[in-house]
């Protein structure tokens, strides 16, 4: 099980030195996310100032682009960085899509992400093998590549495609078609085992294909700081509607309700207090920093290829914890 980093949300001069720290480390790959940055231009500067780490977009939001904008960006930061970028793509939900980014939602989120999944595939194996684009889908047709605008092939022209989660659609759609699946940190170890990787597992079996890789962002709790933040997150996150259904396993689903209600009304300060000591044990890690590491392995061994935090890396921040850390699973890998 490899361990990553998540890229803080920070001006682009300052990933050199995280970038640089997170390698000198030993974290395996650095994530960055959609939330207040561009989640792709961070990666060029992470491929200059680092040999070994590998880098992903956790995730970059698929439907407020295009596939020739997705493909044409992975292409030159694999290039870049010596065939160690991951695309990570996230579908979002429909209230982004289409009042923050402007862009339709489709009448089906999995079969649209299918299709711009192929869709840049078709790019990538026009490009690095010299054949006519042609790609014909119910949400893109894409027929012309001139070399004008060819960019040419690669020497690491098979760029891993993970996509992000929460539910079985897009679960099984990982299983079909991606190379791997970012598991939200909303999520349970039960949840994990009865219904997102049963359904990762089903979709590889229709494809007959082999399971794709999972990552999965964990939420943890080493001090009191951290445990009225990840209970704020834990309720900010089961208030949506669309992550309902991890709650209605666990028999919440009226905890759940109760949260929409105090979201919609802009009460936020008072969503933690319903999340039960239960609840947080369940979503987060609790553990001592001395045992977080062994606490993180007995939880997701077996079920993860790879595993990061939910909270971000600052270089000087808990780099005492970050060290055992990254050492605990590259001894274990």
């Amino acid at each position: 099980m490899f361990f990553d980093a998540s890229l803080p949300p920070l001006p682009l001069r300052d990933v050199p030195s995280v970038a640089e720290a997170a390698e000198a480390l030993g974290f395996a790959a650095i994530w960055t996310t959609e939330t207040q940055h561009n989640p792709f231009l961070p990666h060029p500067l992470i491929a200059e100032h680092t040999r070994r780490l590998q880098m992903g977009t956790a995730v970059a939001i698929a439907f407020a682009r295009s596939p020739a904008d997705l493909a044409y960006t992975a292409w030159d930061l694999s290039a870049a960085s010596g065939g160690r970028f991951l695309l990570g793509l996230g579908t979002q939900v429909r209230a982004h899509i289409t009042r923050r980014f402007g862009m339709p939602w489709p009448d089906s989120v999995v079969g649209k992400l299918r299709e711009e999944i192929s869709a840049i595939r078709a790019f990538w194996h026009a490009w690095q093998h010299g054949e006519k684009l042609n790609f014909r889908g119910e949400y893109y047709k894409l027929t012309l590549m001139s070399p004008f605008f060819n960019p040419g092939p690669i020497e690491h022209p098979d760029i891993p495609i993970y996509i992000a989660g929460v539910n079985t659609g897009l679960a099984r759609l990982a299983g079909e078609a991606a190379d791997g699946f970012l598991v939200h940190p909303f999520h349970t170890v039960r949840y994990l085992r009865e219904i997102l990787l049963p359904a990762i597992d089903e979709g590889a079996a229709k494809a007959a294909r082999p399971r794709p890789k999972v990552q999965l962002t964990a939420f943890v709790v080493t001090d009191e700081y951290e445990e009225s933040f990840v209970r704020s997150q834990i309720a900010f996150y089961a208030s949506t509607p669309s992550y309902r259904r991890v709650m209605r396993l666990h028999g919440w689903e009226d905890v759940a309700e109760r949260l929409s209600a105090l979201a919609a009304r802009g009460k936020w300060e008072d969503m933690p207090a319903l999340i039960s000591d239960e609840m947080l044990h369940t979503f987060a890690v609790v553990a001592s920093p001395a045992d977080l590491p062994a606490a993180l392995e007995a939880r997701y061994r077996g079920l993860a290829d790879r595993l990061s935090l939910y909270t971000p890396f600052v270089p000087g921040q808990k780099d005492d914890l970050w060290r055992h850390l990254t050492r605990h699973f590259n001894a274990a890998a």
